[in-house]
């Protein structure tokens, strides 16, 4: 923590080293955040922490409460945030949403062929024989998100892909009861992990990366924090 405060402390130098005082505003209050999620909250090429500019701001500010509340275990993300009230996180969560930041191009297939090819079908159609859902069921037909609280999954470096799926499997992340993406992450084999990860960090996002407004059909299960969004019965 004391990193990050003291890395978004030499940012406000130049003005200080003026004799202007560095304005205490919003944009200046989140720059210990960016020392991880990168400049305006849009990553870092090292690929374990995510972009957040753009995201819906409920998820955001879901996963903000998760951090501190103990449902997701990063002790420099909860140390950080552990004394910021609801209303704050939420201030925080709603910055970073408003920032229309244009994605990189995606980087090159880190799989086979084959291996792509099962991953859109899970992405696209998921696996009923073993209780899967197609991912473009909860996260919208162009895997941008759905406002205000579905995030989408392009745009995200695979080996991020991979750590929170394998976190949700072993019950280090874990959401609001019930917890629908832990449930989906257990039913996923190893192979269907790798799969699934390869294909969506090789895909280009359309349309910026904006969240749709609403789900074209209901959602194939309940899940906690999700806002306004139908159930299948």
């Amino acid at each position: 923590m004391m990193l990050l405060l003291a890395l978004a402390l030499l940012s406000a130098r130049p003005a200080a080293a003026q004799g202007v005082p560095a304005p205490d505003t919003l944009a200046s209050r989140v720059l210990a955040c960016t020392a991880c999620h990168g400049r305006e909250g849009r990553a870092t090429p090292q690929g374990y922490s995510p972009r957040i500019a753009g995201k819906p701001a409920g998820y955001l500010a879901n996963q903000l409460l998760n951090f501190r509340e103990g449902r997701r275990n990063y002790p420099l993300m909860a140390s950080l945030i552990e004394h910021m009230t609801d209303d704050y996180l939420r201030e925080i969560a709603g910055y970073f949403a408003a920032q229309d930041i244009p994605y990189p191009p995606p980087p090159p297939p880190q799989a086979g062929a084959q291996v792509l090819v099962r991953g859109e079908a899970l992405v696209r159609q998921g696996d009923a024989a073993r209780g899967i859902p197609a991912c473009a069921a909860c996260h919208g037909r162009a895997l941008t998100g759905v406002a205000p609280s579905i995030p989408g999954l392009l745009g995200l470096p695979r080996d991020y892909l991979n750590g929170q799926l394998g976190a949700w499997q072993a019950g280090q992340r874990r959401a609001q009861a019930p917890d629908c993406m832990a449930d989906v992450a257990r039913r996923l084999a190893p192979e269907d992990v790798g799969a699934v990860t390869a294909w969506l960090a090789a895909q280009p996002v359309p349309g910026g990366g904006k969240p749709a407004a609403a789900l074209p059909a209901p959602m194939p299960a309940r899940c906690g924090g999700v806002v306004g969004a139908g159930v299948s019965p």
